[in-house]
């Protein structure tokens, strides 16, 4: 048991369903077989209101610490990130709940760093309500990406059977064309491809490319970013062995189910990829950074401020990223050459049996 991974969750904002959707994917005890969970704030604040699970043989019961160097193998465990007695309206985003998340986050990702977790579970932040004089970051991919120094990172929205990617994240679509450069996209193919190497385990990876205008640009009538920057891209790597094919008009490369051709489809802004990921895989899809020397997820979904407070939350794409982050620790230690922590591939579709 004392092998299993080390899991670190950071709650997200308090005041969102955060701490519900963690404490309902903990409730089932079997989770305890594929990792070690370690939310970072006080059990107390966060949990004591939720009614327990009449399924349940025994209450949800923390080890509360100081250190993730002192957590319990095989339980349960919390880490201390703040002393105060927030008071907290749900679904009213505040000051206070805003500087817990950070400081969640902040706790989580430095003993990351430290060697003390094996990887990272995100519960959703308001990118707005987390700014702070020191945390100045679009959200968490942005954050990671910085913290653990790499020089690029990748947004990869996964499921059982679709992975979408996006060239570019957080920002206006108006400087969307101006930041999708040779450069750019080249990068973050590079870490597709590795990514689905390393961390999913294909050996030769087919990937689709998008293309940015209506109808892939239609040769240049509605626009020349394909002949200019996607093409050539997609050119360089078929030339080295790769399988990156492409550029797709998005519209009838997702309504025809095109996708289902390729290991992982690209994406080159934010909402092209992630509406029609989200109309397709919302329940059960989990948002994975790939590119960073650490594994991190997170639900595809955010705070949901409407629902919090009423118990309603549905927590599966919150499981289903710790499953992915138990599978993703396994797979990489794997293709590293190394005796993988977990035991086998975590369960899919639902709690565990």
């Amino acid at each position: 048991m004392s092998t299993l991974p080390r899991l670190g969750i950071s709650v997200g904002d308090l005041a969102g369903i955060g701490p519900e959707i963690i404490y309902k994917t903990l409730l089932d005890a079997r989770l305890l077989k594929y990792c070690t969970p370690v939310v970072y704030g006080t059990a107390t604040v966060l949990f004591d209101d939720f009614p327990a699970d009449k399924q349940q043989s025994a209450p949800l019961t923390f080890r509360q610490v100081r250190s993730a160097a002192d957590i319990d193998p095989g339980k349960p465990n919390a880490v201390t990130c703040w002393d105060e007695d927030y008071t907290l309206t749900p679904g009213q985003p505040s000051e206070a709940s805003g500087r817990a998340a950070r400081e969640s986050l902040l706790a989580a990702s430095r003993d990351l760093k430290a060697g003390l977790l094996d990887g990272l579970v995100t519960a959703p932040i308001s990118k707005e309500n987390t700014q702070s004089d020191e945390f100045r970051y679009p959200g968490h991919t942005e954050f990671l990406t910085s913290f653990f120094e790499a020089p690029e990172s990748l947004m990869l929205l996964a499921s059982e059977d679709l992975r979408v990617a996006t060239a570019t994240g957080h920002m206006a679509l108006k400087d969307v064309p101006g930041r999708l450069t040779r450069e750019l996209l080249l990068a973050k193919l590079r870490i597709l491809l590795k990514s689905l190497k390393g961390d999913f385990g294909i050996d030769k990876p087919r990937v689709a490319v998008l293309g940015l205008n209506p109808h892939a640009g239609e040769n240049g009538l509605l626009g020349s970013e394909e002949a200019d920057v996607v093409t050539p891209v997609i050119q360089q790597l078929l030339s080295e062995g790769h399988l990156v094919y492409g550029p797709f008009p998005a519209d009838g490369y997702f309504g025809t189910a095109q996708f289902r051709s390729f290991d992982a489809t690209l994406a080159l802004y934010h909402d092209q990829g992630l509406i029609p990921f989200k109309t397709i895989a919302f329940e059960r899809g989990v948002n994975f950074t790939a590119g960073l020397p650490v594994i991190r997820t997170s639900p595809d979904h955010g705070t949901a401020y409407g629902l919090a407070g009423q118990f309603k939350a549905d927590e599966t794409s919150f499981r289903e990223a710790v499953y992915m982050a138990c599978d993703l620790i396994r797979q990489r230690q794997k293709y590293a050459g190394l005796k993988p922590l977990v035991p086998g591939p975590a369960p899919r579709g639902g709690r565990m049996e």
